[in-house]
């Protein structure tokens, strides 16, 4: 009896060591099949590929960035073309890498099928939606490179859109990258859609008992004075009685068009200190706050 308990047990024990011995020569196959798709020679020549793409859009954005601050006019198309010129570059290079570093057969096909369904499933499910979302806005186009917009509370000019996010260059000089399917759901105010003017609102408050035509008139001329105006579009100064905290006054509403997004601060900073300056000298005054009795 303990003869044949012994011999089944080396029986299970030689079985156990076949079955890892096949399993063993079944990876090494695999390997193997793997190595064989891979065109060793064309690897060399991938990395010389990726280098240049990489030293080509350098050089591009340093061209657009040079072209751009020299003729303004000329900022916006350009930075339109730059973002196209990119997603049209990566996507060559990534074509031209796996054409020259795989061998492509129904094996290779089957391969990338399986991996890319496994990696949008699980592990690449955000990068492929930023992805698809990023095709969205470059058909649909809510925003254009160069354009100042208002986006979950941060305001600046967009400067590249890519094939994962859009970056946005705040007015503060910080970078803010934004993944692209967040723009699916959320609201994106533009404020010049692809011009190069746009238009600035600046409040003003003035007493009940102050002369209103006169401030108004006061904020059309210091407007339409600037050096930063842009004057094909009109300059426009609206009325309204509020009420803030505890007292009236007298708002006045200016909205005029900066020649230049980039000049929308230091316009808005010249019209105040006009309007300031003028109000001072005709004795225009600020409401009077009414004080809370005790």
């Amino acid at each position: 009896m303990s003869k044949i308990l012994g011999i089944a047990l080396l029986t299970l024990l030689l079985q156990s060591q076949l079955a890892i011995a096949a399993e063993e020569v079944v990876n090494v196959e695999s390997i193997q099949q793997f190595a064989s798709l891979i065109r060793w020679s064309g690897v060399f020549f991938s990395i010389l590929v990726i280098a240049a793409t990489w030293l080509l859009i350098k050089f591009m954005n340093s061209m657009v960035e040079s072209i751009g601050g020299q003729f303004v006019q000329y900022r916006m198309v350009l930075q339109k073309v730059q973002s196209f010129l990119q997603f049209f570059i990566y996507m060559s290079a990534g074509l031209v890498v796996f054409m020259m570093s795989f061998r492509i057969n129904d094996h290779i096909l089957a391969l990338i099928g399986g991996t890319l369904a496994v990696s949008v499933g699980f592990a690449l499910k955000d990068l492929a939606a930023s992805f698809i979302a990023g095709l969205t806005v470059m058909i649909d186009r809510p925003f254009q490179v160069g354009d100042r917009v208002t986006f979950e509370g941060n305001y600046g000019d967009i400067i590249t859109i890519g094939l994962r996010s859009v970056r946005m260059r705040t007015l503060n000089d910080d970078i803010i990258t934004i993944p692209n399917n967040k723009f699916l759901n959320e609201v994106t105010t533009s404020g010049n859609y692809g011009a190069l003017d746009m238009q600035v609102v600046i409040p003003f408050y003035v007493g009940m008992d102050e002369d209103i035509t006169l401030a108004r008139d006061l904020i059309q001329e210091a407007a339409s004075s600037s050096r930063y105006i842009h004057l094909p579009k009109p300059v426009t100064v609206l009325v309204k009685q509020t009420i803030t905290d505890n007292y009236l006054a007298i708002q006045l509403t200016c909205k005029a068009y900066v020649v230049d997004t980039a000049y929308e601060k230091l316009f808005e900073t010249d019209i105040t200190l006009r309007v300031m300056k003028e109000f001072k000298k005709h004795g225009i005054k600020p409401p009077k706050i009414a004080l809370a009795s005790s």
